[in-house]
């Protein structure tokens, strides 16, 4: 499994050439959330990364043009105190999508193995045995006819500060930046050891890790968005789902047509 040394940072797209390839992959997104329904289909697709790297940003262009029926978008935050002394997926099976819809995670039940592992929220034993644990959950799920999507948005720690400060200077985003935020980012070299091992550890031939090259906000929305939509779409019937032929027949005796 490629590693955050391995991604290419500088990739990046025009403005002409993101316009229309958002506009393609969006209409892609579209088309194939219409064959999920049609099919009783589902998905999770997970968004991991650092903070400012644009999860929200790509989530928004990703359901902008699909029905607001057939997915759910699921923000994870700290656990709340029902959950506490709990097993730390169980909140998360209350998440899983249903026939026809896809589940999307903004932060996922990998923060066992990054945040918590960094901050020393669960303790060696507890995170070292989740990527097992996290495994098995992911292959239950695929077994079960689940496709796992899983992203992870990469930028060097000087393009971070740059969005921290745009932040800042943005009345509008000003609630994006928090306390851990800052954290966070002076922890980065033991946050990129926990991520490279999440990475070896938890890419699965069912369930395998996208990192994305997020340093430049266009090329990161459309890889992120294009490896979406290609995994959704991989043996999936794209094509227009025919006329119910109850439908048909009241067509023809109403309006005369076959």
């Amino acid at each position: 499994m490629t590693g955050l040394a391995d991604i290419d940072l500088s990739l990046r797209l025009s403005k002409a050439k993101y316009a229309e390839l958002l506009e393609s992959v969006q209409h892609r997104l579209r088309t194939i959330e219409l064959a999920y329904r049609r099919f009783g289909l589902r998905a999770c697709v997970l968004f991991e990364g650092w903070d400012a790297a644009g999860k929200g940003g790509t989530i928004r262009r990703m359901t902008a043009e699909m029905d607001p029926r057939g997915f759910q978008v699921w923000p994870i935050a700290a656990p709340r105190e029902y959950f506490q002394g709990r097993h730390y997926l169980e909140r998360f099976w209350q998440k899983l999508p249903e026939p026809g819809s896809m589940a999307v995670f903004d932060r996922t039940w990998y923060g066992r193995v990054l945040v918590e592992r960094v901050e020393g929220i669960a303790t060696e034993a507890e995170w070292s045995r989740a990527y097992d644990e996290i495994n098995h959950f992911e292959a239950m799920l695929t077994a079960d006819g689940v496709r796992i999507i899983k992203l992870f948005l990469h930028l060097s720690a000087e393009e971070q500060e740059k969005r921290f400060i745009a932040r800042m200077d943005d009345p509008w985003k000003r609630w994006k930046l928090t306390v851990e935020d800052f954290r966070n980012s002076e922890k980065r070299e033991a946050y990129e050891a926990a991520i490279d091992d999440m990475l070896a550890r938890t890419s699965t031939d069912a369930a395998p890790w996208v990192v994305v090259s997020a340093e430049h906000k266009r090329h990161g929305r459309i890889q992120g968005l294009e490896a979406i939509a290609d995994a959704l779409a991989a043996g999936v019937d794209l094509s227009p789902p025919p006329l119910a032929p109850e439908v048909a027949e009241l067509a023809k005796s109403r309006f005369g047509r076959d």
